[in-house]
């Protein structure tokens, strides 16, 4: 197996046009420099833009984005289930039992020092049924402000971790809270990773109250939705449990109800 692989990186159209406003502002300078107050403007907005588009998770203006599960996926009724900022000793292992109770599967996007800190428990989420995938080496909450050698520690140290404890090498990347900018994606092709966000979240690192966060990732649920919880960093209730454990049955018994059934990324996506 191929853990890194050679890039396959293909600039959006986003990138293309930013590069040649880029090229084009430069010749302004040279050819005019008394212009050069427009220049940098047109610089400055140009690079405002592309700040802008990676400050939105769902966007794909930088590069793919896999926001929902495919077609084919949402007509069988599968939704994913996803559960970040991982693993997490006390929760982690309750979560599990919660997803063995209603034979469910999730993907867990793992931190590789975390991961280096619990290797036992990744192996069991991988031998419970589950998936492993990256969320980077540290998780910094500054991930977006990166330059492009310290984001490709970041995903390449990360990649190299889980793959070395799981035995599963990660498919997917998803950035601290979503975040990024135009240096990911190459990192990303390199890495044979693919990056993906959700259609739903629960905001479950900052809001308690279970009623709120199930509402926010229940109403209209539909095959094909990627689902945002978290083990790690969860807010508590105000009983000061975990919010994911009151969330995750109700979760899945509506899934139930509703026919649908969770499934991993890369069982949908393969």
């Amino acid at each position: 197996m191929i853990l890194f692989p050679s890039s396959n990186w293909k600039p959006t159209l986003a990138i293309h046009l930013s590069l040649l406003v880029l090229a084009c502002t430069l010749f302004v300078i040279l050819w005019r420099p008394d212009l050069w107050i427009w220049a940098a403007g047109f610089i400055f907005i140009n690079h405002l833009i592309l700040a802008v588009a990676g400050l939105i998770p769902r966007s794909s203006l930088l590069g793919p984005n896999i926001t929902r599960l495919p077609e084919d996926a949402a007509r069988r009724g599968e939704v994913a289930i996803t559960i970040d900022d991982g693993p997490d000793p006390v929760v982690t292992p309750l979560v599990l039992d919660i997803l063995d109770r209603y034979q469910a599967q999730a993907t867990f996007f793992c931190i590789g020092k975390l991961a280096a800190q619990h290797p036992d428990l990744c192996r069991d989420i991988i031998l419970r049924g589950h998936a492993i995938e990256n969320h980077s080496l540290s998780h910094q909450w500054f991930f977006s402000l990166l330059a492009p050698w310290s984001i490709r520690r970041e995903v390449h140290e990360a990649q190299g971790l889980l793959h070395e404890i799981s035995g599963q090498t990660p498919h997917f990347f998803r950035p601290t809270a979503g975040l990024r900018n135009p240096g990911l994606e190459p990192v990303l092709s390199r890495c044979g990773l693919r990056l993906c966000s959700w259609s739903r979240r629960g905001f479950d690192t900052r809001e308690g109250n279970a009623d709120v966060v199930l509402a926010k990732l229940a109403r209209n649920l539909k095959g094909g939705d990627i689902l945002l919880l978290h083990d790690g960093n969860a807010a508590r209730t105000a009983a000061g449990k975990p919010v994911i454990l009151d969330v995750l049955p109700r979760l899945l018994e509506v899934i139930e109800h509703s026919n649908l059934h969770s499934v991993t990324l890369r069982s949908a996506l393969s």
